[in-house]
């Protein structure tokens, strides 16, 4: 028997399961990665504590987990993800692998890195611009909420 509505009652019945299931899955994962995030955030203090300094590597391995903090937690709160915060988190990790490799870095590695945490940054300024400029229907009730990032 069909339902006016688009589909029969077992094809809702088990859509509805799948549904379900998939959203606790994805919730169960972002659990996971917060929790695991916290351990190695953690561990990393500990390190810090443990060797009595502190060094602008060690800061930014600690912003690139707040920031994945950040985003689990806007998940687990909203319900969606800007596409900037994976793209910061890019940004710091490759200004990282640069801090960290810059004495045996060669120069065109040091260029790539370098032209690499640019065109992030321009993709986050083309991000930006268009979702102020241009917004959708749906970004009007979320840009309130996306204001408060960087």
């Amino acid at each position: 028997m069909k339902n006016p509505n688009g589909g029969s009652s077992p094809e809702r019945f088990v859509r509805a399961r799948l549904e379900r299931l998939i959203g606790a899955v994805e919730v169960l994962g972002l659990v996971v990665i917060g929790l695991a995030t916290i351990l190695a955030m953690s561990q990393e203090g500990w390190k810090i504590i443990g060797q009595g300094e502190v060094s602008i590597t060690d800061l930014l391995l600690m912003f690139l987990y707040l920031e994945v903090l950040a985003m689990v937690g806007r998940y687990l709160r909203l319900g969606e993800l800007p596409v900037r915060f994976p793209l910061y988190i890019a940004m710091v990790s490759l200004a990282r692998d640069l801090i960290l490799r810059f004495n045996e870095a060669t120069e065109y590695h040091v260029l790539a890195l370098c032209a690499g945490i640019l065109m992030l940054a321009c993709g986050v300024l083309v991000l930006r611009y268009s979702q102020t400029r241009f917004p959708l229907a749906d970004d009007k009730d979320a840009g309130s909420a996306d204001q408060s990032g960087p």
